[in-house]
């Protein structure tokens, strides 16, 4: 008789996530890093590493605090990681003790930081005899505090000064699971009532959206691989609605989603409309992912592989009705999802971004038909991203109106600014639309 296979030890897991962390913190992003951890050990190393860059800043502020003088990269990592994992005993997903030891077994086990595991043991002890003591003196760090890079609480602090707190309390909480009911298949109540019958609860937000109680695996959804449902973030199902509805033509609708993997809007567009849909998305791979997940769905979009901006390697001449650009950013709304993020982002990012996005806007709109629309949209807090792209726009466009749109929305907030309401959206994470209309004469 085979014995059932036994979770690796803690202290691989802890090596891995100094490993992938270190490869973090060099600017390597997340997903690429964890892609390297063997199978057995990547959900575990991936639990495991969100709650160490949830709390990175305040690790390395008590790093810094136990070694003056900076370890090596991957000892500083192994270090830094264990402290995040260790500092708060109230949510700490082990028993210090254990994690203390498993991190200097971690170093023990590893042939270059073998004769450092000392040093290591040293600085962990110290922290569990001083703890108190420790944390007060990096409680003055801005970066311990609030885990953000400073130039990232500063731009939130000048962006939203009413609500820059907020903000970055919600960016380290955990996100919900939120599900996008296919309205092809199915009303969003019952599907709720299919749900609860396999033990899943959930609530009703708004329109076709339904936030899980508790996060589950795909598989577990019911429907899933039907194409009943996707996974998709409250705020970003506010785009393919405010895009599309409303807006009235004699002729079918031709749609353009431009940078539009990994297909989730693209999905919706075509669950909520017959429009012809074209999808655009530079890189080959990402490009795979839309059309595994229209298929899913049992929808057939043209999608093509092409730089959204160059328009004159894609575009056929044909005017578009609707176009939706969800603009590369810095990602700063999303950070509880892939709380890597903010400590791969640095502050020039933010200007670089804003540059692409003008020039995206800027090649995008001639292809609007006259009475037709553009919305513009980001997962940015940052006003770069937003506000000032839109009062750029209108101004170098004087053939735009700015109809009723959201503006910021804030996680967990209603809009801070704009003219719509975020109804009753639950638990969002931040974005940014503007829905532009091309003036008929």
């Amino acid at each position: 008789m085979n014995n059932p296979s036994k979770a690796p030890p803690l202290w691989r897991q802890i090596q891995q996530v100094a490993r992938v962390s270190q490869a973090v913190m060099s600017g390597t992003s997340g997903t690429a890093a964890l892609d390297t951890v063997d199978g057995n050990l990547r959900n575990g190393v991936q639990a495991l590493c969100f709650h160490v860059w949830r709390h990175w800043g305040r690790a390395h502020a008590l790093r810094v605090q136990l070694a003056r003088k900076t370890p090596s990269p991957f000892v500083d990592a192994l270090l830094c990681s264990a402290l995040a994992l260790a500092w708060r005993t109230d949510d700490s997903p082990y028993d210090v003790f254990t994690l203390v030891n498993q991190a200097v077994e971690a170093a023990k086990r590893q042939p270059e930081t073998r004769a450092q595991a000392n040093f290591v043991n040293a600085c962990l002890r110290r922290f569990l005899r001083e703890r108190e003591s420790l944390v007060a003196v990096t409680d003055t760090d801005p970066v311990a505090v609030w885990n953000h890079p400073l130039w990232w609480i500063s731009r939130l602090q000048n962006d939203h000064p009413e609500d820059w707190q907020q903000i970055l309390i919600a960016s380290n909480r955990h996100a919900p699971m939120t599900l996008r009911v296919n309205q092809r298949r199915m009303q969003a109540n019952a599907y709720l009532s299919l749900l609860q019958g396999v033990g899943l609860d959930g609530r009703h937000c708004s329109a076709n959206t339904i936030e899980l109680e508790h996060p589950a695996p795909v598989h577990m959804i019911p429907g899933f691989a039907d194409g009943w449902v996707s996974v998709q973030d409250a705020a970003a199902q506010i785009a393919a609605p405010l895009l599309v509805g409303g807006f009235v033509s004699a002729t079918p609708l031709r749609i353009l989603d431009a940078c539009a993997a990994p297909g989730g809007k693209t999905g919706h567009l075509m669950e909520i409309s017959d429009a012809d849909v074209v999808a655009l998305e530079v890189d080959r791979h990402r490009a795979q992912r839309i059309i595994s997940n229209v298929q899913r769905l049992g929808l057939n979009p043209t999608v093509i592989v092409a730089d959204a901006g160059d328009v004159k390697t894609w575009w056929d001449g044909r005017m578009f009705d609707l176009v939706l650009l969800d603009a590369p950013c810095t990602a700063s709304g999303i950070v509880r999802r892939h709380p890597d993020i903010r400590w791969l982002r640095r502050e020039s990012d933010v200007a670089q971004l804003a540059a692409t996005q003008r020039l995206l806007l800027q090649a995008l709109w001639p292809l609007v038909r006259r009475g037709g629309r553009l919305l513009y949209c980001t997962c940015s807090l940052f006003r770069a991203e937003g506000d000032e792209q839109v009062q750029a726009f209108l101004a170098n466009n004087t053939d735009s109106i700015l109809l009723p749109s959201p503006g910021h929305l804030l996680p967990r907030s209603e809009a801070a600014t704009g003219v719509v309401v975020d109804n009753s959206l639950g638990d969002h994470d931040g974005f940014f639309y503007a829905l532009f209309e091309k003036r008929t004469a």
